[in-house]
């Protein structure tokens, strides 16, 4: 498949996951550290030819995920339908449709789906059937054969106008569960593809438990600290936690001199052994001068996601005497928690003075220190 190819991958988290128990829904249930979808969202998003992840849920649930699209519907197939007409007409040529529930993805199912779609325009991964098949009530009846009976898994893989065809061609009165099947009844083939025992679904207590033991093997917590400092100065803006916050005098340095988002930048390339912002980001191109310092502290959640990492908690500490952060701690929360993909009880903000001592307690400038904790794989 031609790289140029534009291929977006959606997951479905509209649903309710009663089966689960709780009072939350299955999707936003806790694995690991982050809402279960959260998981199938990095990793699709990590995964180099995919453009685009978007996350489908209810239009009452639209504040559980950061960026998610609320237009999900009252069945599984109404919500995978308004994410295609959402993106008709947006020059997208490949889609993936996944489930939430379904929250580790192999790279390498991914690349066999994509792949398949040189030669038909639909692929699903199957497992095949390896316990014994019957029919029956409370009483045993009949067998039933194995052979040709496969394990439909998600992401299913489609070209885009393939499946969007089939879901305008499906009669409004019909449901549907499966994408493959839908795409397979309106006359496009399917092929099959080798999946993976790890895309099981999350369905009942027991499934979650086994995935949070998979989470705990597979993972490792690290620490690291950042710490910067910037001048202030009269003329200049004052940015901070990447909120622009009204005062006589702001930051100098070459970008905006977010000192918060910076301290934050060098705690999340540490827990990488990623080196600083300096080494991603040098002073001395002119490229960087003024620059938002968010594509810092975004480039650095990135690195840990391409490596199959999650950011699990930050904390940042201001050292001033004005301005005040109090006022503005909710802003700056919410404003990194967005860029980190986080829930903002995520982000802890801190504010201390020096006692007027030091450059700090002249006023001469601000001091941050940051602390990130991630997991990533062993």
């Amino acid at each position: 498949m031609a790289r140029q190819d534009t291929i977006v991958a959606i997951i479905v988290a509209a649903g309710k996951g009663e089966r689960i128990g709780g009072a939350d829904p299955k999707q936003f249930i806790d694995l690991g550290g982050c809402p279960l979808v959260e998981h199938s969202r990095m990793a699709l998003a990590a995964h180099s030819r995919i453009d685009r992840v978007v996350v489908v849920v209810a239009p009452d649930q639209a504040d559980r995920i950061p960026d998610a699209r609320p237009i999900g519907g009252a069945t599984r197939r109404e919500s995978v339908r308004n994410a295609l007409e959402e993106l008709a007409d947006s020059g997208v040529s490949t889609v993936l449709i996944h489930d939430a529930a379904r929250p580790f993805v192999p790279p390498a199912v991914i690349d066999r789906l994509l792949d398949a779609l040189d030669a038909q325009p639909g692929a699903v991964p199957v497992l095949p059937i390896t316990d014994t098949l019957a029919r029956g009530d409370s009483v045993l009846t009949e067998g039933v054969s194995r052979d040709h009976v496969f394990r439909l898994q998600t992401p299913q893989a489609f070209r885009f106008d393939a499946i969007l065809d089939a879901h305008r061609r499906w009669p409004a009165t019909e449901d549907a569960t499966d994408d493959a099947g839908m795409a397979q009844r309106t006359g496009h083939d399917v092929m099959m593809v080798e999946g993976s025992p790890i895309l099981d679904k999350i369905t009942y207590p027991a499934d979650l438990a086994l995935a949070e033991a998979r989470i705990a093997q597979a993972m490792e917590t690290r620490s690291a600290s950042g710490f910067d400092v910037h001048r202030l100065e009269a003329g200049e803006e004052l940015w901070l936690g990447g909120v622009l916050i009204p005062h006589d005098k702001g930051l100098s340095g070459h970008s905006d001199a977010d000192v918060a988002l910076h301290a934050l930048t060098d705690a999340l390339l540490g827990t990488i052994a990623a080196g600083d912002i300096g080494t991603h980001f040098p002073p001395s191109d002119p490229q960087w001068k003024g620059a938002d310092s968010a594509q810092f502290l975004q480039h650095a959640a990135a690195l840990i996601a391409e490596r199959g990492g999650r950011i699990d908690f930050v904390d940042l500490t201001l050292m001033c005497e004005a301005p005040k952060i109090g006022p503005h701690r909710a802003a700056m929360q919410t404003r990194i928690a967005a860029l980190l993909g986080l829930q903002a009880d995520r982000v802890s903000i801190k504010a201390t003075t020096t006692e007027r001592l030091g450059f700090t307690g002249r006023g001469e400038g601000i001091a941050a220190q940051a602390i990130a904790t991630v997991s990533v794989p062993r």
